[in-house]
């Protein structure tokens, strides 16, 4: 069924890079939420209407809530497919963002409302007569919901959309709380025990703890998210891999929404390497990462001094500089050798969970990089790293 929906609506489907596309298929995904959410309010009210049933009404409330997230989530990706202009020179995809906040602000309002009702029905009990209807619509909305979340789910992966995957857990978990009731409404014909309102205030209980956990999901990259340790990876290893880059640091990922990815870098080449070459190697790796991986890559250019002593010296403070601790690295070495003394000048990156005090850290550098022969002097800058993270 998903696979003849793409076919039949999304022109070009298989050209998941292009902006038209991807909107075509957040839009699909939209009206198809529409669509189903719409047709389970209907049966849902109607079935709880005519057995008396606060948890079913209250599960159909709940696919209306849906029906209405489904909507602002149609309408963010119309938003954030527009370009950019003045006012926002990086486009609008965050727009996808912040129309999933407001789905997940929705879905914790209408879990609040439905536990107020439940406890309602459990201090006030009514009496609940459940049909054969009853039970065939909520078995008909459990497997519809099973089929809207790997819906979701499929296109949310094509896509690479954190909105549809959210949508995806969201149709899951109406589909495990749709047998809760179905489950509720069994005890009730079979056994004569009335847990109508304990199963609605259950299944309020669910809604609210999706709807904090669909807050969190899309604040993270509303306030700044770390990239993802694969992206850091990818990113760095695709720099390495190019003849004259002696290292990279200092990776920032700035996430404008899906497919607007901006990224600045430090990239340490030779000094004895002509700048003009420098230059061209630096200009193929952003043309690569752009056109490759959709990234917009500002490279800051590090010339390095090498040499037999300079690598020796580097090779050493680096693994003496591990032993403190392993996430740590070096980069911008710099020797100024003195007849008293050596003065080593460098930067330390260190990951954002690092918790050692920065004197505490010089002071145990300083103390790790002594060798013996003449007294060795550090000027080191405490470099925090935006991307790395501690396993």
């Amino acid at each position: 069924m998903t696979e003849w929906l793409l076919r039949h609506f999304i022109k070009n489907n298989e050209n998941i890079t292009d902006t038209t596309v991807r909107t075509a298929y957040g839009s699909l995904a939209g009206r198809v939420g529409i669509v189903c959410n719409l047709v389970l309010v209907a049966g849902k009210l109607t079935a709880g209407f005519f057995s008396g049933s606060v948890s079913i009404m209250a599960d159909g409330l709940n696919n209306l809530s849906d029906a209405a997230s489904s909507v602002i989530t149609l309408a963010g990706f119309k938003i954030a497919s527009k370009t950019a202009d003045k006012e926002h020179p990086f486009g609008h995809a965050r727009f996808e963002y912040i129309a999933g906040l407001t789905v997940a602000v929705m879905v914790l309002v209408m879990g609040i409302e439905l536990g107020k009702s439940s406890l309602e029905k459990i201090i006030h009990p009514t009496p609940v007569t459940f049909s054969l209807a009853s039970f065939a619509v909520l078995a008909a909305a459990v497997l519809l919901k099973v089929w809207m979340s790997a819906f979701n789910r499929n296109v949310g992966q094509r896509i690479n959309s954190a909105a549809l995957q959210a949508a995806s857990a969201d149709s899951r978990n109406d589909s495990i709380a749709t047998t809760a009731v179905l489950l509720a409404a069994a005890v009730s014909r079979f056994a004569g025990v009335n847990l109508d309102g304990w199963m609605g205030l259950g299944v309020a209980a669910f809604i609210v703890y999706s709807g904090i956990g669909l807050v969190k999901g899309t604040l993270n990259p509303l306030l700044g998210e770390a990239p993802a340790p694969e992206l850091v990876k990818h990113v760095a290893d695709k720099i390495a891999g190019y003849e004259g880059v002696l290292g990279t640091h200092d990776l920032i990922v700035h996430d404008y929404g899906p497919g607007h990815r901006f990224a600045s870098a430090h990239v340490e080449m030779s000094i004895d390497v002509d700048a003009l070459v420098s230059h061209d190697i630096i200009d193929n790796i952003e043309r690569d990462i752009l056109e490759n991986d959709n990234i917009h890559l500002i490279i800051h250019y590090d010339p390095i001094v090498t040499g037999e002593q300079m690598n020796n010296a580097r090779v050493w403070i680096e693994q003496q500089v591990k032993t403190i601790n392993d996430h740590l690295s070096i980069h911008d070495l710099r020797l100024i050798d003195g007849p008293s003394h050596t003065n080593y000048v460098f930067d330390v990156l260190v990951p954002p969970e690092f918790e050692m005090p920065e004197e505490t850290l010089r002071q145990r550098i300083e103390e790790a990089v002594q060798r013996g022969d003449k007294p060795i002097h550090i000027v080191v800058t405490i470099d925090y790293s935006y991307a790395a993270t501690l396993k």
